[in-house]
């Protein structure tokens, strides 16, 4: 009788040296100890796990957003900024940018002179002379972005960056990074708008205007959840009292951007899931577009 010779033992097709006799469940390619990955059922070798991790699709919020926000990197990028311009502001234009000289605020300094938002373009006082500003109607359209990172002194600064820091990182959660990142800024340009068609010989500054439509735009968010707003409508009563109580604040401005906020919200939370993000893309653009088209009107009179 004839008997077949023994079968040699398999090896690891990493580490030829090594015999084994236990598989990838992926691919079936034999696997030592060391090459061994576990997996929901035996085991897998390293090139189909890192495979597997690029076909998979990242985690997304119920809106979809990434999964990211859940970090925060946003709100602290943007509470960095908003430090940043304070610091910039002290470096070249003195304390007087930072430190009120009684009461809560400022008076308006060359910081806000420089990045401040207002129609048409004017002269403004240092000790050097007079010196010449260009305003939104002249041509000066950053001024609606710069403003939002500007701040009559400390106290102006450290308030909205509390707010922004307790309420932007669950915001961000919720939508995800880009998503959010974009709700602030279209919220401050909403609000920068307002503030110039309400008030457009006056400057104005502060991340209040977005505030306000992180505010609301978290109202929107809890009620699409349908989760309590009992906290967020507090809050809103709050500082609608502040914006109309305290002097020198741009009630427009904290209302404009509430109410671009909602709507970029709206456009965000309500999208359908079917074609989702050209909806929100789609939807921001536009809103966009009607804040430059109010801009360029209230230039042209």
């Amino acid at each position: 009788m004839n008997e077949s010779p023994p079968t040699a033992a398999p090896v690891c097709y990493r580490h030829p040296s090594r015999e084994t006799w236990v598989r990838c469940t992926r691919c079936e390619r034999p696997i030592c100890p060391d090459c061994m990955r576990e997996a929901s059922v035996g085991h897998q070798c390293p090139e189909c796990v890192a495979e597997g991790r690029r076909t998979q699709r990242s985690a997304r919020t119920a809106f979809g957003g990434s999964a990211a926000g859940r970090h925060g990197y946003v709100t602290i990028a943007l509470i960095s900024l908003n430090l940043l311009a304070a610091l910039i502001g002290l470096a070249f234009y003195g304390l007087d940018t930072l430190i009120p000289r009684g009461g809560l605020f400022t008076g308006t300094t060359q910081l806000q002179a420089f990045g401040g938002v207002i129609g048409p373009s004017f002269q403004f006082p240092t000790n050097g002379g007079w010196v010449n500003y260009t305003g939104v109607y002249d041509g000066g359209y950053y001024r609606l972005i710069t403003g939002v990172f500007l701040h009559y002194g400390i106290i102006h600064l450290l308030f909205n960056m509390w707010a922004l820091w307790a309420v932007g990182r669950s915001l961000e959660a919720a939508l995800g990074p880009i998503r959010y990142g974009a709700l602030y800024l279209l919220a401050g340009i909403g609000g920068s708008v307002a503030a110039l068609l309400a008030d457009p010989n006056s400057l104005t500054a502060g991340a209040s205007g977005a505030l306000w439509g992180l505010f609301v735009a978290f109202f929107v968010v809890l009620r699409k959840l349908g989760r309590s707003t009992s906290s967020i409508v507090g809050l809103l009563v709050i500082n609608l009292f502040i914006t109309f109580t305290l002097p020198g604040i741009s009630w427009a401005g904290h209302l404009g951007g509430g109410l671009a906020g909602g709507v970029v919200a709206a456009v965000l939370v309500y999208a359908p899931r079917a074609n989702r993000t050209l909806i929100q893309v789609s939807g921001c653009i536009l809103i966009f577009v009607a804040l430059v088209g109010l801009t360029l009107s209230a230039s042209s009179f």
